[in-house]
């Protein structure tokens, strides 16, 4: 299985766009739809259950480091264009949003790899406008279209720093299930995942808890 590099892209540069475009005046919402879900890492002042159009959850990002290796890659979830996306905003105050953005850039961001876009999102409280990390199907690191024997391999075999892909995908999707989401497109790849536990709704217990607003996991 091929996976070309990825060239280098500015970080640095990208955060201070991001820093200009919010403008300090203001608190900041950031859109999660994956492991921003169940391993936040950053306080906020609420969170409320989201949803965007225009885009879509998709584990087609390769991963090199998190949750595979060069030689092993794995995969990881990115917002890809078209369709529509349950998941959650959280609220960052104000005074808090200069120390936060870099930590939260240190965790998505090192190689510059997603596109961070302001998405506007829809929540039981009136619409806001969150910071999401996108994912270009121009990027060397989309996956595009992979056979099923594919992800059963990589379910198989991957494992970063993090973990394995496997892991990644399942605590992801127990999440968004304890949220009410339920997301058809991975339950269908988990399927297919050489394990013997059934998924969440078929007996299996998740074993991971979901942070409160100002607990972040390690």
């Amino acid at each position: 299985m091929s996976v070309p590099a990825f060239p280098t892209r500015d970080p640095a540069r990208m955060l201070s766009e991001i820093h200009c475009h919010w403008g300090g005046q203001s608190d900041l919402w950031v859109f999660g739809y994956a492991s921003l879900i169940w391993r936040p890492e950053f306080d906020f002042a609420e969170q409320r259950m989201a949803r965007v159009h225009g885009w879509h959850r998709a584990l087609r990002m390769w991963s090199r480091i998190n949750r595979g290796t060069p030689e092993c890659p794995g995969l990881v979830f990115a917002l890809l264009s078209g369709g529509s996306c349950h998941g959650v905003v959280y609220r960052v105050p104000q005074h808090e949003v200069a120390e936060m953005l870099p930590r939260l850039w240190q965790r998505e961001m090192v190689t510059g790899v997603y596109d961070p876009k302001w998405l506007h999102c829809q929540t039981d409280g009136g619409p806001v406008r969150a910071l999401a990390f996108t994912l270009s199907r121009q990027s060397p690191s989309y996956t595009g279209e992979l056979p099923l024997p594919d992800y059963a391999k990589i379910f198989s075999d991957a494992c970063g720093r993090f973990g394995t892909t496997l892991d990644y995908a399942r605590q992801t999707y127990e999440c968004l299930r304890r949220h009410g989401i339920e997301d058809a497109a991975l339950r269908r790849l988990l399927a297919h995942a050489p394990v013997a536990c059934p998924l969440p709704g078929d007996g299996c217990t998740a074993d991971s808890a979901v942070p409160s607003s100002q607990t972040a996991l390690a």
